[in-house]
């Protein structure tokens, strides 16, 4: 059933949970995700990402596809916009019924992030859409690698002003995650997310959560994390599978259902992991 990201996330906090947030592309991934997710009992959240995921009659798609499933499912589906950098994205988001949407002004001076985070949330709010904000900024590679992004971790004097003035409902915060494929394993700075905990009066996002080494994700969501953020490592899952499918195929005209097997079965894999993870399975 499709949910907002407020209601999800509020409930995570109060049960010491996170909820897996699967960016998606195409029919294989929000079937295998969902069924995967139901099968675990665990809430979770579609994002299309600004920019690839969404270009063209991806905009229709994706949102159009899990807007007609989600309520075939019994677990809180919430449709998610990822990083929206422009009230345009969030007013389009809002009209598709979107059920949450991302602004991610975390490239802005503190100033500007507040007054265009403050003013999405003016957008999204009259329509019952969570609206989810970005302090610090959460560097790394973009989708297409072709430029990097240096980390700012986030301030937690800037954190309560923040949250009063925009009126986000949850918000993400950089304590030394990255965006993409890692080139050395991080180190979650917790003392810094113990200290963001305790002053946000909203759940706090995790972005950048694949390939984070599992113990520190664990402390991660002991210490206040209610939604982590993971797309490389599901494209890495639908590449093994990939592989595989095309070395196992004997046949020249191999039914779709065989050639789609292994893809789905390797990003299920992927799925439970990231679901038992966070301590979200049984708690839909």
């Amino acid at each position: 059933m499709l949910a907002s990201l407020k209601d999800v996330l509020s409930d995570a906090r109060a049960g010491g949970y996170a909820v897996p947030a699967f960016d998606v592309v195409e029919d294989v991934m929000v079937r295998t995700i969902l069924d995967t997710c139901e099968r675990l009992r665990s809430p979770v959240v579609l994002m299309g990402l600004i920019g690839p995921d969404l270009s063209g009659r991806g905009w229709d798609y994706v949102p159009g596809l899990i807007q007609a499933v989600a309520d075939r499912y019994d677990i809180p589906v919430v449709l998610h916009l990822d990083h929206a950098t422009d009230l345009v994205s969030i007013e389009r988001a809002v009209e598709l019924g979107f059920t949450s949407v991302m602004l991610d002004g975390s490239a802005l001076p503190f100033e500007e992030n507040v007054a265009i985070t403050r003013r999405a949330a003016e957008l999204a709010h009259p329509s019952d859409v969570s609206l989810e904000g970005e302090l610090g900024c959460v560097g790394g590679s973009d989708l297409e690698a072709t430029r990097r992004i240096d980390s700012v971790l986030t301030e937690p004097d800037q954190v309560e002003a923040f949250v009063k003035q925009t009126g986000v409902d949850a918000l993400a915060v950089s304590i030394g995650t990255s965006h993409g494929v890692y080139t050395s394993l991080p180190n979650l700075n917790i003392e810094r997310l113990r200290e963001l905990n305790a002053v946000s009066k909203v759940p706090l996002v995790l972005h950048g959560g694949s390939g984070t080494p599992e113990d520190q994700v664990r402390n991660a969501v002991r210490n206040g994390i209610c939604k982590m953020n993971i797309y490389a490592d599901c494209r890495i899952a639908v590449l093994k599978g990939l592989r595989e499918s095309a070395g196992a195929q004997k046949r020249p005209d191999p039914t779709l259902q065989d050639m789609l097997g292994p893809i789905r079965n390797r990003l299920a894999e992927v799925v439970e992991q990231k679901v038992r993870l966070l301590f979200a399975d049984g708690k839909a």
